[in-house]
């Protein structure tokens, strides 16, 4: 008879899985891969898949799972992967995250799960992410994920505002459970910020297409070009007939500097330069059709995730210099360490300590041709915790550039506290709700970057869970 779980976990030798050396992940070299916008990762194959997994002693306590936001049973899916059952291990990561493929392509794994594994404490962490993405690449490739069973119809209707993390895990939960849902999309096409946000040498759009087709398969319907708030308000989609609404819209309002010269022409937020450097126009709003002219000098404002992208997608895109902006050092940016280096490996400059006190036009016309900075020291903490920058007086430099891009975070809209002043926000302008995803109005639930600003994927998908089981609830008891 084969062992059980619990029976090969105690047969384990973890001495001589530690001696195991970490497997490398193919990869795109730099000179390569800024010549095109494919995946920088080109992912393991199977052999080299089942002995990264079997690096991972499979230690009791778990410490990568209780770092997971969603709790992956992380060592029990190795398991199954280590003896070569991808799709046992795929059905593992999928009974906790609705989108294994995103999460192991997005997730900060440094600062989670492998930033917490055993095995990074003598040698490399077991590659966590890059593992969780080939399972789900696997099962897709060989199968595909198999549909679940449908509860019996309950009769009721959910309309789901965004979708993007948070709205397809709301929208795949609700309608397993019985329920009916469609998402509203304010964009041209589905997958919010992981379409629009997300470049593809980061994750390639098939795992958006992937996923919102195994959800049409569900039975879920979607509606795009149709922004709640303006198009159809809350309350117009109560009066239509829905039970309950979910709000994951995000937050996709990016922060402006509010410097002088911040209107001339040349001068992007970070989303309408991503959108329009990465994806077709039949993927845009009309009004985002016009090619976008770079010229050959990029400057980005900005220090995190968001700013990687933005630097990174503007090297793709054939200029001579791109420079990265930061008012702090490198030791406070918050993004990803990875994202930084593959920036530095694809041609990025970098000038830390610096912010912008005046964007520059070309003479007689209203387009930028520069930047005046101010050079920054660091001084005492702020209310992040980081040391706040402080202008050195006199310290003034201008750097040309043909484009800029603004990528300094981001806010939630305001239109649909607008539309619906019974909605309540917090005093930073995001969703207010319980730990739930209740809102201040019965039968509107909300999670994601709405509610906690921009965050991450997994963060999103934790959320959307937890709200999506108080809508179930109110649907069918009218509680929750």
């Amino acid at each position: 008879m084969p062992l059980t779980n619990a029976e090969a976990v105690k047969a384990i030798d973890r001495k001589a899985r530690l001696q195991v050396p970490h497997q490398l992940i193919p990869k795109q070299r730099p000179e390569d891969r800024v010549h095109n916008w494919l995946e920088v990762y080109e992912g393991y194959d199977l052999e080299t898949a089942k002995i990264e997994a079997y690096r991972c002693i499979q230690c009791p306590a778990a410490p990568c799972q209780v770092a997971c936001p969603v709790s992956n049973d992380i060592p029990g899916a190795f398991l199954k992967l280590e003896d070569g059952d991808v799709h046992g291990a795929a059905a593992v990561f999928r009974a906790t995250n609705p989108a294994p493929d995103m999460c192991g392509r997005l997730c900060p794994q440094e600062s989670l799960c492998e930033g917490h594994c055993v095995v990074g404490k003598k040698a490399i962490p077991v590659a966590i992410g890059r593992l969780e993405a080939f399972i789900a690449d696997y099962e897709r490739d060989h199968g595909g994920r198999p549909l679940p069973d449908l509860a019996p119809p309950t009769g009721k209707r959910v309309a789901v505002v965004g979708s993007g993390p948070a709205g397809i895990a709301v929208a795949e939960i609700l309608r397993i459970n019985g329920h009916e849902v469609r998402v509203y999309e304010a964009w041209p096409a589905p997958g919010g910020v992981l379409r629009y946000g997300i470049p593809d040498f980061k994750m390639d759009k098939r795992h958006v297409d992937d996923q919102v087709e195994f959800l049409e398969r569900l039975g879920v319907q979607f509606q795009y070009n149709t922004r709640i708030g303006y198009d159809i308000t809350l309350d117009g989609l109560f009066a239509d007939g829905y039970h309950a609404v979910f709000l994951g819209h995000g937050a996709g309002q990016g922060n402006k500097l509010g410097v002088p010269g911040e209107e001339l022409d040349g001068i992007h937020m970070a989303t309408d330069f991503l959108v329009r450097a990465n994806l077709p126009t039949a993927e845009l709003p009309e009004w985002m059709w016009d090619p976008l002219e770079v010229g050959k000098r990029v400057v980005v404002i900005g220090g995190g995730d968001t700013s990687m992208d933005c630097v990174r997608s503007a090297v793709r895109m054939s200029v001579d210099e791109v420079h990265c902006v930061y008012r702090r050092t490198e030791a406070e940016m918050q993004g990803r360490e990875e994202e930084r280096r593959h920036a530095k490996e694809e041609g990025v400059q970098f000038v830390f300590q610096a912010a912008p006190v005046r964007f520059v036009a070309a003479p007689g016309e209203n387009r930028v041709k520069a930047v005046r900075f101010q050079k920054m020291e660091l001084g005492e903490p702020d209310e992040s915790g980081r040391r706040r920058p402080v202008p050195v007086i006199g310290s003034e430099f201008d750097i040309e550039a043909d484009t800029i891009v603004i990528a300094i975070g981001y806010h939630v809209e305001k239109l649909i506290y607008q539309t619906t002043p019974r909605l309540e926000a917090t005093d930073w302008g995001t969703v207010k709700t319980d730990d739930h995803g209740r809102t201040s109005i019965p039968g509107i639930f909300a999670a994601g970057d709405s509610v906690r600003s921009a965050d991450l994927v997994v963060t999103a998908l934790a959320d959307a869970k937890r709200a999506a089981a108080a809508m179930d609830e109110y649907l069918r008891n009218g509680t929750g």
